[in-house]
């Protein structure tokens, strides 16, 4: 039993290492630059405007969705 909380114990403080990074494409609601943040912004200045506030496992995904987000699209 103690073995089996001790597991615990160790798996409860390595899970958040384990935690794979997410991704948002926002924008600045001032200049209506779109960024890719690795946070979800707790602000009001910017905006999560990815497709129903989806996340990206990588930077790559991210910058490959930001070319669908029609708000971003360089006029």
């Amino acid at each position: 039993m103690t073995r089996l909380a001790m597991t615990a114990a160790l798996l409860a403080f390595a899970a958040p290492a384990f935690a794979q990074s997410s991704f948002y494409i926002v924008q600045d609601a001032s200049t209506k630059k779109c960024t890719i943040v690795s946070e979800r912004p707790t602000v009001t200045t910017t905006t999560v405007v990815s497709p129903s506030g989806a996340t990206y496992t990588t930077r790559a995904e991210a910058e490959a969705g930001m070319k669908t987000v029609k708000v971003c699209e360089s006029k």
